[in-house]
């Protein structure tokens, strides 16, 4: 019953009825991340939580394979309705939506691979929290798996949501009950309908590789990001410009709008028209194909080349807001300088 109804305080502590400020939304994840470590046994937390400067919290990745932090396997149902009020705690209600529908996606790898590939488990997502939550230090949380990978980081009322990678496999269920789903429908059609808009000229900068890479460029480990290429916004028609922004904005608000709303003002005072459309790979639905969206603060990816075109991989990553990396930074600028 007590672990119920510490349940219920997280689900209280995300309600939107509280505001939407980020000093509010600091403090609910905080408040979700604190109910799901009580509810945990000492064994539990041991694998669960890890100190803020501990190499783990950058050791991300989207690939099956085993982690560190705690699976949803090996947690109780009391245990899993806990993280399930964290991982809303930094998700917009699309965004969680697709989250736990990507988890999903593996009982169906299962069933396609009958055994011949990867271990596939969609109790095999593991939530880890780096810090204290809502301590006076910096702390974060992730959410980790198999096409999933979710980077919260906090420090005071400041927040960072990236890394955050959103991949499905297969990219539209082609049989069974669920034939049809395409949990990232919406990116990939706006992405080919933003291209498909250009004019001949605009084509010719836009279109910056016959072929599509193979993956996203901007992967896990990579800190020499990839060079700026494409279409500047500047040179978009007025409805394109609309078109792209809306693009951008798909991404960010897989997170909560407070989330959003922040990366969307970083993106405009470092200028909307130093904003580049890269696409490369062919146009029509069912062919490799691969977009970019890069501005001085951000670069968003887009590839669905694997498996005859029918494996998503999309990214969003902030230059230096990536695990609060300029978080950290201000915090001993400004906390540890007189020491």
């Amino acid at each position: 019953m007590k672990t119920c109804s510490l349940f219920l305080a997280a689900l209280f502590a995300i309600s939107p009825l509280a505001g939407a400020h980020d000093t509010v939304v600091a403090g609910q994840m905080a408040h979700a991340a604190q109910y799901f470590l009580a509810a945990l046994q000492p064994q539990q937390k041991e694998k669960a939580q890890f100190q803020f400067s501990d190499a783990e919290r950058k050791n991300w990745h989207f690939i099956p394979r085993t982690r560190k932090g705690l699976p949803i396997k090996e947690m109780s149902q009391a245990q899993r309705l806990l993280a399930q009020a964290l991982l809303a705690s930094g998700l917009s209600s699309q965004g969680y939506g697709k989250a736990v529908s990507i988890m999903s996606l593996e009982e169906i790898l299962l069933e396609l691979e009958k055994g011949s590939g990867p271990l596939r488990d969609p109790e095999n997502y593991y939530f880890s929290v780096f810090g204290e939550p809502g301590g006076k230090e910096p702390w974060g949380w992730r959410v980790e798996g198999h096409h999933l990978s979710l980077n919260f980081s906090a420090e005071g009322d400041e927040l960072s949501m990236t890394p955050s990678f959103f991949g499905t496999n297969p990219g539209e269920v082609k049989e069974g009950p669920r034939k049809g789903t395409r949990i990232l429908a919406e990116e990939e059609e706006r992405g080919r309908a933003l291209v498909k808009s250009l004019d001949d000229s605009q084509r010719k900068e836009a279109i910056i590789m016959e072929a599509a890479p193979k993956d996203i460029l901007n992967v896990p480990g990579r800190t020499d990001w990839t060079q700026a290429q494409g279409l500047a916004q500047a040179k978009l028609k007025p409805e394109q410009k609309e078109a792209l922004a809306q693009l951008i904005h798909l991404y960010l608000e897989r997170n909560r709008t407070e989330f959003a709303a922040d990366e969307w003002a970083k993106a405009e005072k470092a200028g909307l028209d130093k904003i580049v459309f890269a696409w490369a790979g062919e146009l029509e639905p069912g062919r490799p194909h691969y977009y970019r969206v890069q501005g001085p603060t951000f670069v968003l990816e887009y590839d669905n080349t694997q498996n005859n075109a029918n494996h998503v991989h999309s990214i969003w990553r902030s230059f230096d807001h990536d695990f609060g990396d300029d978080l950290l930074k201000k915090h001993y600028e400004e906390s540890h300088a007189a020491k």
